[in-house]
């Protein structure tokens, strides 16, 4: 069909209709990326609202709802749990529903996901203690941190890691799809990616936290201090011999034992590699072995060139540039 044009020659909107036809023809042609007369997938929208409510109550005070106390907060917290049991138990049917590609009755699926709900949801004085070990280790930490209250409401840190505490609660249990979707929505916001698959231990500190990269089958143990720019990654991926695809279900990331500090921008892969308790990674280090407990890794130091290029004088406020002509 010819697409209409106006008298300048141009697109018209008489065009839109034509385009609505052939775009609807593309999902014929092209299904891979349309979820058309399927059950409903999870939501994303409404995942993070649940995370919102689920910072409402890891974190009393901090968040929409102020001037709480001891006298209204079980007030509150009742509310939300109520509210919360409903909205992530309709999340995570329409997760196993989907995940089962609809061969699993509805009502299995909602059972499944009542179960698992409640679970969850008990696991949160839990996730509260260890987020409260995280929040005292970006404290002591960071001499820069003037209180508790500023790495709560500041660190983009402390927000991926909390988001990935949660998400990783719902991926032991089995949850498919919303744990990853928590962690992306993280992601996007902070520039930390944590797969909720990773194992990490308590009084966990990222500082700064921009281009973080920690693998599905990475382990970090307790105390443990990482930069911004650090990279926990695979140092390959293992194919079946005989399809070529990637063999799934491996570790392929590293293990990062007690009180190890990374610096900005190390790289550490593979599955086999252990960094061992109390090791110091340097700058931009490259590890792809074991390293021994208490070691310090560090890279040679570059020789720097300087060339000059600014014509500075002592009762100049700033330097001039040098008018170089070409």
């Amino acid at each position: 069909m010819a697409t209409d044009v106006n008298t300048n020659g141009k697109l018209s909107r008489d065009a839109l209709p034509d385009l609505t036809a052939r775009i609807v023809a593309n999902y014929q042609g092209c299904g891979s990326i349309d979820h058309l007369g399927n059950s409903p997938l999870p939501s994303y929208r409404e995942i993070v609202e649940i995370l919102g409510d689920l910072r409402e109550i890891l974190f009393p005070g901090y968040g929409r709802r102020q001037n709480l106390h001891m006298g209204n907060v079980a007030y509150h917290v009742g509310d939300l749990i109520d509210s919360l049991y409903d909205r992530l138990r309709q999340q995570l049917t329409r997760a196993y529903q989907h995940d089962c590609n609809a061969r699993e009755p509805k009502a299995d699926s909602e059972s499944r996901a009542e179960v698992f709900t409640l679970q969850f949801l008990e696991k949160i004085p839990e996730l509260r203690e260890l987020v409260a070990s995280d929040v005292k280790a970006a404290y002591e930490g960071d001499p820069a941190a003037s209180s508790l209250d500023e790495i709560i409401f500041c660190y983009p840190g402390l927000s991926a890691i909390t988001v990935y505490r949660l998400a990783h609660e719902l991926y032991n249990l089995g949850v498919p799809l919303i744990p990853r979707m928590m962690t992306e929505y993280a992601h996007g916001k902070t520039g930390i990616d944590i797969h909720p698959g990773a194992t990490i231990g308590r009084g966990f500190f990222i500082d700064h936290g921009t281009g973080v990269v920690v693998g599905q089958t990475t382990e970090i143990g307790e105390g443990v201090k990482i930069y911004q720019g650090v990279t926990l990654g695979a140092l390959s991926f293992p194919r079946d011999e005989t399809t070529g695809a990637i063999v799934r279900g491996r570790k392929r990331h590293p293990t990062i034992e007690d009180g190890v500090v990374i610096y900005a921008n190390a790289t550490i892969l593979g599955g086999e590699t252990v960094i061992g308790r109390q090791a110091v990674i340097g700058s931009s280090a490259w590890i792809t072995r074991s390293v021994a407990p208490g070691t310090t890794v560090t890279i040679e130091t570059p020789n720097l060139r300087y060339r000059e290029g600014l014509d500075v004088r002592p009762d100049d406020a700033y330097p001039q540039r040098l008018n170089y002509q070409i």
